[in-house]
C-alpha cells in the first residue's frame, strides 16, 4: 500500500468542518476524530478498488552485451492479467551504474492488455548488469492511495569495455598496408612458408627439388621458401593491485585494455596471432586460438568482468604460464606499472627469462598529474610536491633501465597516448623485419 500527496491535502480540507462544527457548539476534537477515521475509510476503499499488482506479468527485451558509455535501449511488457483497470507506475530496479533514469514510468493498462515501456541505460560501468524486478504501484480511483508490488523479472547485460582507442585504428592499418605492399620479411634460413619455383643450381638443398614442377618444364625446378609471416604475440595485463590506480579519467586496467584492444585490431588484420593472459596470483582471463575477426569480441567479452585485485601480481607464475604456451611468442607484452624499485625486484628477475626467447615490450600508462611550479618562490606545499614527483620521476627512470639491462623495451605514456605508441611499436618491428 502507498499514499499520494492528495491525501496530506485531504487530512488540511479537515479543519473546516472542525471550525463549523466549533462555531456550532459541537467538540472540535470530536469533529477531527471523526474526519481522520472518514480519510481511513476513503483511503482503504482506494486501496480496496485498486488494480492488484500481483496480477501483472513482466517480461523484458534488451540485448546481451552492450559497450560502456553507449546509450543501450530496453523494453519493459507488463500484461495487466486482473480484472481492473491498472493506472500508476512502475520502475526498473537497474543498479546506479547502469544509468537509468531515475524518474517513474506512467503505466495505464486496460484489463486484459499489456503495454510496452522503454527503459533506456547509459552504463558507466564495465561487467555484469542486473535488474532483478520490476515494482509496480496501481494507484486507486480516487487518486489518494492504491497498491504496490514486486514482480521478479531478472534481466542482465554484460558490458563490454569501449574501445575508444578504435579511432586510431585507420591511422595504423593504413600504415600496415604499406608495410605489406613495400616490404618483405625476409631472413636468412629455410623457412615455412611457400614463396616462389626457380631453376635448381648447384648447391641447393636437393629436398626442396619440386619434381612435379621439373617433369612441366623439363629442367630441375626448386621451391623457396620464406620464414612465416604470422606471428605470435602474448599480451599479458596485470590485474593487480597497481591496475587500480586512477590514471585519468579511469584506472590504469581500462587504460591497458583499450592499448590489447588496439594492438589485437592490427594483429588480426596483418594474419598474426594473439594471446591474452590477464593475471595477478590467479589468471582471471585467457584468449588462445582465436584469429581474424572474431579475435576483438571474443577478447572484449572476457575483459568485461575483470576488476583489479589489491594484491601483489605473481610474476614467476606469469612467466611459467607464457613458457607452458604451445607456441613460442615473437612478442611478448606486458600491461603493468612497474615505478617503484623496491617493488619492482620480482618483476625484474622474471624478465629475463621471458626476454631470452622473445621481443618483450613492457608498457605502462601513467599519469603526469599537475604541474608544479619550480623555482625560489615556493611555498612548502609546491616546494614538497615537486620533490615527490623528482622522486617519483627518478624511480621509474631506475626501472626503466633495469627493463633495458635485461633484454626488454620500457614504454611509458599517457592514459590516451599508450594504445597508440604500443601499436606504434609492433608496427616498427615489422618495418624493420623484426617480428
Amino acid at each position: 500500500m502507498f499514499v499520494t500527496g492528495r491525501l496530506p491535502l485531504l487530512l488540511l480540507l479537515g479543519l473546516v468542518p472542525v471550525v463549523l462544527f466549533d462555531v456550532a457548539g459541537i467538540d472540535p476534537w470530536l469533529t477531527a476524530v471523526g474526519w481522520v477515521l472518514l480519510c481511513a475509510a476513503v483511503v482503504a476503499a482506494d486501496v480496496i478498488t485498486a488494480a492488484d499488482p500481483r496480477r501483472v506479468e513482466v517480461s523484458r527485451r534488451l540485448p546481451a552485451r552492450a559497450r560502456r558509455d553507449e546509450a543501450v535501449d530496453t523494453e519493459v511488457t507488463l500484461r495487466n492479467a486482473g480484472s481492473r483497470r491498472l493506472r500508476g507506475w512502475m520502475r526498473d530496479a537497474w543498479q546506479p551504474t547502469a544509468g537509468a533514469s531515475a524518474e517513474r514510468q506512467r503505466l495505464d493498462i486496460p484489463a486484459g492488455e499489456a503495454r510496452r515501456v522503454p527503459v533506456a541505460l547509459l552504463p558507466r560501468r564495465r561487467g555484469e548488469l542486473v535488474s532483478g524486478f520490476v515494482a509496480v504501484r496501481a494507484l486507486g480511483p480516487l487518486g489518494i492511495a492504491g497498491r504496490q508490488g514486486v514482480r521478479q523479472a531478472r534481466g542482465a547485460i554484460r558490458v563490454l569495455p569501449p574501445f575508444s582507442s578504435r579511432r586510431h585504428l585507420p591511422s595504423r592499418l593504413a600504415r600496415l598496408r604499406e608495410l605489406d605492399g613495400s616490404t618483405s620479411v625476409q631472413v636468412r634460413g629455410r623457412g615455412t612458408e611457400f614463396d616462389s619455383l626457380r631453376e635448381y643450381v648447384r648447391g641447393d638443398d636437393v629436398r626442396s627439388i619440386d619434381w612435379r614442377a621439373t617433369a612441366r618444364h623439363g629442367s630441375t625446378m626448386l621451391r623457396t621458401w620464406r620464414p612465416e609471416r604470422d606471428r605470435h604475440i602474448v599480451v599479458v595485463v596485470d590485474t593487480g593491485r597497481t591496475s587500480a590506480t586512477r590514471v585519468g579519467d579511469g584506472v590504469r586496467l581500462d587504460a591497458t585494455m583499450e592499448a590489447t584492444l588496439l594492438l589485437a585490431a592490427l594483429a588480426a588484420r596483418a594474419g598474426d596471432h594473439l594471446h591474452l593472459v590477464m593475471m595477478d596470483r590467479a589468471v582471471r582471463a585467457r584468449v588462445s586460438g582465436v584469429d581474424g575477426a572474431a579475435l576483438v569480441p571474443a577478447l572484449v567479452d572476457a575483459m568485461a568482468p575483470v576488476e583489479p585485485q589489491l594484491i601483489d601480481t605473481d610474476w614467476s607464475g606469469i612467466v611459467a604460464l607464457v613458457q607452458r604456451l604451445s607456441v613460442r611468442p615473437a612478442l611478448v607484452v606486458l600491461l603493468t606499472a612497474q615505478d617503484d624499485p623496491d617493488a619492482s625486484r620480482a618483476f625484474l628477475a622474471a624478465l629475463p627469462t621471458l626476454a631470452a626467447r622473445s621481443r618483450v615490450l613492457v608498457a605502462t600508462a601513467s599519469d603526469a598529474g599537475p604541474d608544479v611550479v619550480t623555482g625560489a618562490a615556493v611555498d612548502a606545499e609546491e616546494a614538497y610536491l615537486a620533490a615527490a614527483e623528482e622522486r617519483s620521476r627518478a624511480d621509474a627512470e631506475r626501472v626503466a633501465a633495469g627493463i633495458a639491462r635485461a633484454g626488454a623495451v620500457a614504454l611509458s605514456a599517457d592514459a590516451e597516448s599508450l594504445p597508440p605508441q604500443v601499436a606504434d611499436h609492433y608496427l616498427a618491428l615489422k618495418l624493420r623485419g623484426l617480428l
